[in-house]
């Protein structure tokens, strides 16, 4: 019986979403700037991702999104709020940041974290 109680616990593990245990939700929405593109933003977005973001401590899933008109969404899940801080406050010192960030209507920018 302890051993299907395992194997059960096991398998609950393995099949539950990793954002489950991120304390907080980070989401940012913004513009880009006229005449990017989807496509040429969206392989400078996931070089922020690969060499940036992803090598965080804390750092749980990150998507994105394109919306009308340019828009686009990030959802970042992080372990903590210190984690999810920590990120922010080396995000612009980050080679791959300076690109991102020329790419974008700053003015636009919107972000909110939530924490459960």
């Amino acid at each position: 019986m302890k051993s299907i109680n395992k194997l059960v616990l096991s398998i609950a593990l393995l099949t539950t979403p990793l954002f489950a245990f991120a304390e907080v939700i980070e989401i940012a929405s913004f513009t880009l700037n006229k005449g990017v593109t989807y496509q040429e933003f969206a392989a400078i977005d996931k070089t922020v991702e690969q060499e940036h973001v992803k090598q965080q401590l804390g750092f749980i899933s990150r998507e994105t999104a394109k919306g009308e008109n340019g828009e686009w969404l990030v959802v970042v899940h992080w372990e903590t709020l210190k984690d999810a801080d920590a990120s922010m406050n080396s995000f612009m010192q980050a080679k791959a940041a300076k690109t991102f960030m020329s790419k974008i209507d700053t003015s636009t920018m919107n972000m909110k974290r939530y924490t459960k």
